[in-house]
């Protein structure tokens, strides 16, 4: 005779839902509060460390406070975590840039950011990927494949850059003829085009070629 299960199979779908969704809002919320303090982290040794008349020695103190910190917490607080720190806190200077975007970048992200040498630049990498939620990955990709410097914008004067840069990272509206140099092609492994033979959807996320083939 069959029996009825215990356990309705909804309610345990429901359930692991629930279950899948409070780990992944931790996850944001673990990162979020990483991001915030190694920015801290950051401005804490620019400005108490490495500011003034601290400047001549701020490589042995950064050498002594990686030592301190790794004894105390481990392998992941060395010399190179400093700086990564440091380089954060000097590239974002604005405490509250940082407390937006640490719900919605990575610290992986900021890293491919910080090291950029051109503040548009980063800017642009840094409105791109929140606008299209690019992964670590395709930042780095894109960062790699020049884009910022392959599309027409970089040509734009800085004050039409900085008010595109703004349009975009407010309002979420994108000038295409500023971010792409050809609009069918801007790279040599990326396709972007009004009418793909095989119907891409139009937007501002490059799609393969072999997709479009």
């Amino acid at each position: 005779m069959n029996q009825t299960p215990l356990v309705d199979n909804a309610l345990v779908e429901e359930i692991k839902q629930l279950i899948q969704s409070a780990k992944q809002r931790a996850v944001v919320a673990v990162n979020a509060e990483l991001t915030l303090l190694y920015w801290q982290v950051g401005k804490c040794i620019a400005d108490e460390v490495l500011g003034g008349e601290r400047a001549e020695y701020g490589k042995q103190v950064i050498d002594n406070l990686a030592h301190d910190l790794t004894v105390a917490f481990g392998k992941s607080w060395n010399k190179k975590q400093l700086h990564h720190c440091l380089r954060f806190a000097e590239a974002f200077p604005e405490p509250e840039i940082v407390s937006a975007l640490r719900r919605q970048l990575s610290w992986t992200h900021f890293k491919s950011l910080i090291y950029l040498d051109d503040s548009l630049k980063r800017e642009f990498y840094l409105a791109m990927a929140v606008q299209e939620r690019w992964s670590t990955r395709t930042l780095a990709e894109r960062i790699d494949k020049q884009l910022f410097e392959r599309s027409s914008i970089s040509r734009k004067p800085k004050e039409t850059i900085i008010r595109e840069l703004a349009l975009l990272r407010e309002q979420g509206l994108v000038n295409e003829n500023l971010i792409l140099k050809d609009p069918y092609i801007l790279d040599f492994g990326w396709c972007y085009s009004e009418s793909c033979t095989s119907g891409c959807h139009l937007s501002l996320r490059f799609t393969r070629q072999a997709n479009c083939a």
